[in-house]
This record gives C-alpha cells, structure tokens and sequence, in this order.
C-alpha cells in the first residue's frame, strides 16, 4: 500500500465514462482525497466516480479556465497542494513514486517550490506521439492552492501559473483520450476549439494581458507564450504550412509512424487552417 501524500487531485469531467476509470485508478490509494466536478454528464461518469470513492460536484461548464477557478474555490482547504488533471489524463507508476518521494519529508523541495511540471506523453489513437515537439511536453500540474493563476484569456485550454519558484518532477502523465479514437470526435471537437482559438488571438492581439511574461528562455509555459506571440505575426495561411513542416519535417514528426502523419496533418495544419478561416470570418464581421 503506497503512503497516502497531502494532495487533493481535481478532475473535470462530462460524459467521461470511457477514460474516467484509468485516470481515477491511477490516482487510488496514494492521494489525501480526490474530487470530480462533473458539467452535466448523461453517461456513467458520476456513477464512476462514486465507485473509485470521489467526492463528485457539479457546476455547468462555461470554459475550461472558469470551470478550474469554480473548482478550486469549492474543494475547500483540507490539503495545501492540489494536481489538477483532465479526465483523460492518467499518473504513471513513476511519476506516483516521484511524488510519493517529494511528499516524504527526506529533502526540502516541497518547501522551496510552489508548482511542478509534469511531462505529458500524448497517445493518440494508440501511437505514443514522441516527435514533433510533443515530447517532451512540460504541464504544471502540481501546485499550492492558494498560489495557483489561471488566465481567463484561455479560451480554448487553460493553464496553471504560480507566482513562485517551480521544478519538474521525474515519470510521466499520459494523456489518451479514447473518444477520439472515432476520427469524427476529433474533428468536431477541433472545429469547436479552431473557434475558441481564433476569438483567442483577437483578444491577444487587442492587448488582454496574460498572467505571465513571455520569455524564449523562461518556463515552459514562458516560453510556449512567446512562441505564440511570434505565431500570431506570421502571414495568415502561410503560417499553417509553416508550422506544419516545422513540426512534421524538422522536429522529426515523420518518425511517429502512420498515426503521427494523420496527428500532425491534422493537429498542426488542418486546425490552424481552420483558425485562421475563423479568423478571416470574425474580423468580415
């Protein structure tokens, strides 16, 4: 029996009944408590959840950044530090031990930091996706309550910030998202977030500020903001193409098999061509 740590893991769900489980088996026996906040789901979901003994909310879902907020206004103060994670998100047994370890009390890491990053490792339709840039892939994660920031400019995904000192932390999170193995959810679901993401840049381009500055040398998320910014000036369409031979040629994406062709093709030209589609529709309007 692993040694029960001082966390609170949150995780969003709605109509997660296929990935639900691995991600709360992941997280059994190990963590102080773990809470669901459920946005209407109409499958098993909270049913799953009260199995793997999950205290479950409910709140509807505006974004993904207000929903976390609401989240970590009402799991209350029975643990200093909180993992947030997706319901398609699952800890692997190196990491659990890597945080197992922090939590033990035998060095002062804990007291020094006040977030980590986790590396994700992205599986998409049963292929490990380990070129491309995606890998590796740094997330906080892992944070103080009362220090974490969320930026309501995160239209489409959100992000954790803390105000403090951050580490990374050893072993993985996998990310697998079973629904998309239909190819059809994936493209409805992109359709909606090219959307999302196009209004995102407009704001970003209008100056809404973000909680952190952008830095080619900083964090992880640093430096994600900064390549962003530099995203956002590049021609319309163009940039598309660009990135796309950027991630597929240069960053050694052809190395992820067929399944990497079809992640690639579609992750980083078909959804940002279709942004920027959006964005031609907005500004017209």
């Amino acid at each position: 029996m692993s040694a029960i740590v001082r966390v609170t893991a949150i995780v969003l769900t709605r109509d997660e009944e296929l990935n639900l489980p691995a991600c709360l088996e992941s997280l059994h026996g190990w963590v102080q408590r773990i809470i669901v906040v459920d946005s209407g789901s109409t499958d098993r979901t909270r049913e799953i959840a009260g199995q793997h003994g999950a205290l479950v909310l409910e709140h509807p879902f505006e974004s993904h950044t207000r929903q976390w907020q609401w989240a970590l206004d009402h799991a209350g103060n029975e643990t200093e530090w909180v993992l947030g994670l997706d319901a398609d998100q699952a800890v692997t047994p190196e990491l659990r031990a890597s945080i197992i370890e922090l939590f033990s009390g035998r060095d002062q890491t804990l007291q020094q930091q006040d977030g980590f990053y986790i590396n994700r490792r992205q599986i998409f339709r049963g292929r490990w996706i380990r070129h491309g840039g995606y890998y590796p892939k740094y997330l906080l994660k892992l944070f103080r309550r009362d220090r974490v920031v969320l930026d309501p400019g995160d239209l489409m995904d959100h992000h954790f910030h803390v105000a403090g000192r951050t580490d990374r932390l050893q072993g993985d999170l996998i990310e697998r998202n079973l629904k998309e193995d239909a190819i059809s959810f994936w493209l409805q679901k992109h359709i909606r977030y090219a959307e999302l993401l196009a209004s995102e840049e407009l704001a970003r381009r209008d100056g809404a500020a973000r909680p952190i500055d952008d830095d080619p040398f900083g964090s992880p998320d640093q430096r994600v903001a900064w390549q962003k910014n530099r995203y956002y000036h590049m021609p319309r369409y163009w940039r598309a193409v660009g990135y796309f031979l950027y991630r597929y040629i240069i960053k050694l994406g052809f190395l992820d098999g067929r399944e990497g062709f079809v992640f690639h093709v579609l992750q980083a030209f078909w959804l940002r061509l279709i942004v920027d589609v959006n964005l031609d529709e907005l500004e017209t309007r």
